[in-house]
């Protein structure tokens, strides 16, 4: 059965974060809070772990649209290509906030992400899931919880994400209540900015 951990978003301990840490690095697949739904993530760095995650989604890996939660800016070059002036700026405008930008992969990645061209890139405004990130000293692996059952109290109150979950994962963090809209998904890999999902995150960025 899953650990059930209570963070605070404005102040999150220590002890906690390195609880979560020592999870993740074991191989474990957690569910934390974000600036918008709550998510399901593992190191990126562990293929067992990555394995289960695409596992308990019912996805191939190699075929997942999986993102990567990076604490700033500092770590997207790790995964991405060198990228433009005027791309840098509009990340830097809109990032910590409520997107995912899809940026040309490098041969950085992962192993089992190699034949992937884009890696999509989150840096969410939320001090829980950033500190985890930034203790860890890499990204993790990032997808959102969906309902079968569109019954929304299910992605936004952690009570019931870890009832529901408790028996799949290994740990789940109560960082209060989630919100049920998600990022907005920008693709950055093109000439020209796409959106490709409406969500949180305002255009005005664009």
């Amino acid at each position: 059965m899953a650990q059930f951990v209570k963070i605070y978003n404005d102040n999150p301990n220590e002890a906690a974060l390195k609880k979560v840490v020592e999870v993740l690095r074991n191989g474990g697949i957690i569910i934390y809070p974000t600036d918008t739904v709550y998510g399901l993530g593992c190191d990126i760095t562990n293929t067992k772990a990555l394995e289960r995650v695409a596992k308990l989604k019912g996805i191939k890996l190699e075929k997942a649209n999986l993102s990567f939660i990076c604490y700033d800016l500092s770590h997207i070059s790790d995964y991405v290509k060198q990228i433009d002036t005027s791309t840098f700026k509009l990340l830097k405008r809109a990032l910590p906030g409520p997107y995912t930008f899809i940026l040309p992969g490098n041969n950085d990645l992962p192993k089992v992400f190699k034949n992937k061209k884009t890696v999509g890139i989150r840096v969410p405004d939320n001090n829980i899931i950033r500190s985890i990130v930034n203790t860890l000293g890499n990204p993790i692996i990032s997808t959102s919880i969906h309902d079968e059952d569109e019954v929304l109290e299910y992605s936004t109150d952690p009570e019931l994400i870890f009832e529901k979950w408790q028996n799949l994962v290994d740990l789940v963090i109560d960082g209060g209540y989630g919100d049920n809209m998600p990022s907005t998904v920008i693709d950055l890999s093109g000439y020209e900015p796409v959106v490709v999902r409406e969500g949180k995150g305002s255009l005005d960025i664009l």
